[in-house]
Parts: C-alpha cells; structure tokens; sequence
C-alpha cells in the first residue's frame, strides 16, 4: 500500500499552515515552520523577487492538499471520500468533515490515545485497540454513534501503554466523544456536528475544485 514517506514538516512548510501532524513538537520551538517559514525546496536569492500570485484554483488545490494531509490520506482515498459525501443530503463540504472526523484512527486521536493521527494510524494498524469488542487494524474504518473504542489487554502491557495512562489524565476529549481515563476505553456518543470540527483548511473550496 502506498503511503507518504518523506518529513512530516515538509507538508506544513509546503502548504504555509501548521498541520499538527508531530503532536507535541508542533506547540514547541523545534516546530519547522517557527524554524523556517519558507516552502522547501531550492530559493530564490535575488532581493525583491515577486512570489507569483495564486490563482483560484491553485488556492482551491492548497485546500484540498491541507486536508489530505491533515487526516493522513492520499488521493484516490479522498477523492472517495468526497464521492460518497457527495451523494449524501445535506452539504457536501460538511458532509466530508464528518466522514474524515468518523475514521477511526482520527477518533483514537481524538480520544488522547495518541498525539498524532499519524501514530494514531501506526496504534491501529498494529492492532492496539478494539471496536466494539473486536480487533481492527483499519485506520479508515468508520465509526457511528454507540461504537466503544478501548484497548486491548494484551497491549496494556507495553511501555507506551504505561506511559499514556499517566498523560491521559490532562486529555480533553470533544463533546461528541466520552472517555473513561479510569478503563482507557472511549464512546462515540453522536457524530460530530459542524461546529464541532474545528480544522485549519477550507471546506467550500474543496468542493470547489472537485466541481470544475
């Protein structure tokens, strides 16, 4: 399966917008984009050089690109995504936020189990949690309201493990998720609403370019 395999804070640089995609060292000094804010790759070193002005469209492609990036999916995925949200009533562009929201390896991010969706993503796919009683390693699964998100016992055993249940304590959850910091298990009460998701990219201009 393909998967992104270059620095995480190349995408951050890349698109000008801190993604959060190295949880804690994003609130830290060591963050790339505090470092050097400047797109990667070779530059320019003639004083008062124009940057070149983005176009609608390459705007609307910068959106699309933050949102990938952010929830850890590529293209065909998200393109998927936008499909089925698209066929569902309401507003495509909310419609989308929720269906990334309802992933599961961004619910165990959610839920404080890990700082990153991309570790998130690493704790699912080796099997760490359970869905309602079963074992998954699908990070793209889709939760819904009712599901019970917890770990097993047999990883409860491991360093990271011991580690979490005394960080887990400072953890705040959103109000469409409960957790019980005492059994390390997590409920997915309702599905989030739109003023619940709190994202650093536009959605309308993601419809937008999938509209041309």
């Amino acid at each position: 399966m393909a998967r992104y395999i270059e620095a995480y804070c190349r995408l951050c640089r890349r698109t000008g917008t801190k993604l959060m995609l190295k949880g804690e060292r994003c609130f830290t000094e060591k963050c790339a984009l505090e470092r050097r804010n400047t797109p990667p790759g070779p530059h320019a070193t003639t004083k008062g050089k124009r940057r070149k002005k983005v176009s609608d469209r390459g705007i609307q492609l910068m959106e699309k690109q933050k949102a990938k990036y952010t929830y850890g999916t590529l293209e065909r995925q998200f393109k998927r995504f936008f499909g089925e949200a698209s066929r569902m009533s309401g507003i495509t562009g909310v419609n989308l936020l929720v269906l990334l929201e309802r992933r599961l390896d961004n619910v165990v991010f959610r839920l404080g189990f890990a700082d990153s969706r991309s570790q998130a993503r690493q704790i699912v796919r080796h099997g760490h949690v359970r869905l309602n009683g079963h074992r998954t390693d699908i990070p793209s699964c889709l939760v819904k309201a009712g599901d019970l998100v917890e770990w097993r016992k047999e990883s409860a055993k491991n360093e990271y493990y011991k580690v979490l249940v005394e960080k887990i304590e400072d953890k705040n959850v959103p109000a469409w998720l409960s957790l019980d910091k005492g059994n390390m298990t997590g409920k997915v009460i309702s599905l989030p609403g739109a003023d619940e998701i709190k994202t650093n990219f536009d959605e309308k201009a993601i419809v937008e370019w999938y509209s041309r």
